[in-house]
């Protein structure tokens, strides 16, 4: 680690952006926080999903960290976050990022890590702002699978992917403390760059990771009945371009999921 942030390590908790959440409405919050758990027993994926871990299957952990800037400028974050983790995981297991691609290791709008069609992690961010002359903290939640588990497959209701599939054997997968280490030391200046030029400045970059690009995919939400169309990317504030007949529709990220066509 070479940027000021304070770094918590716990053996167990409910979930890490909750333990952050609430210092952070206490106003407890000075220094970026990075707290890692190695096991969580009330995490929470997008929606309210569950995302409960135990010990050695998973990495987990939250980043309290302060924009200067308002909410409404931070859209794209959790691209920008994506970009952040596959450089962290491209560190952490000493592979370039040319053959993590070329292994399938992808990212899927608006926040998943994805092995071919598998989910390997998921980004969760929560926070805002308190005062209009104060800082913006965000807690940015990070889940990335070890190891596949039957648990954690029916947790998620589908075959996952993890990360020991990208070792190069003999190799072994390091501990998972250092992997969070280089996460975080590849995503201080991602959030740096996101927060000095916004998500246009990594747009560019997001797209050569884009998991859909170019494909038939069916965007879902709560109470609205589904979208259909072609995946074109993402525009310079991370709104998914979606092309449907003679015209393209923008969708904006919250509580939508996408999914390729059968």
């Amino acid at each position: 680690m070479n940027w000021n942030c304070i770094l918590e390590q716990v053996a167990q908790t409910t979930s890490t952006n909750d333990d952050l959440l609430i210092r952070w409405r206490a106003g407890e919050l000075i220094d970026p926080i990075a707290r890692m758990a190695s096991v969580q027993t009330a995490g929470k994926g997008r929606a309210g999903r569950d995302w409960q871990t135990q010990l050695g299957d998973s990495l987990c952990f939250s980043l309290a960290y302060p924009f200067q800037c308002s909410p409404a400028q931070l859209s794209g974050l959790s691209l920008a976050v994506g970009i952040g983790v596959i450089n962290g995981i491209s560190s952490a297991l000493n592979l370039p990022l040319s053959k993590l691609y070329e292994m399938g290791l992808r990212l899927k709008w608006p926040n998943d890590i994805v092995l071919g069609e598998r989910k390997l992690g998921g980004i969760l961010i929560e926070g805002g702002q308190t005062q209009p002359d104060q800082a913006t903290w965000m807690v940015i939640g990070v889940g990335l699978n070890a190891v596949k588990t039957t648990m954690l497959e029916s947790a998620v209701g589908k075959s996952i992917a993890g990360l020991e599939e990208l070792l190069i054997k003999p190799a072994q997968l390091p501990a998972l403390d250092i992997i969070w280490l280089k996460i975080l030391d590849q995503l201080q200046p991602i959030l740096s760059e996101f927060e000095e030029q916004g998500f246009a400045a990594l747009q560019k970059i997001w797209l050569e990771w884009d998991a859909y690009a170019n494909q038939a995919v069916i965007i879902t939400s709560p109470g609205m009945n589904p979208q259909t169309g072609i995946a074109l990317g993402v525009n310079k504030l991370g709104a998914l371009i979606l092309q449907q007949g003679s015209q393209q529709t923008l969708i904006h990220a919250g509580d939508v999921s996408l999914r390729g066509q059968k």
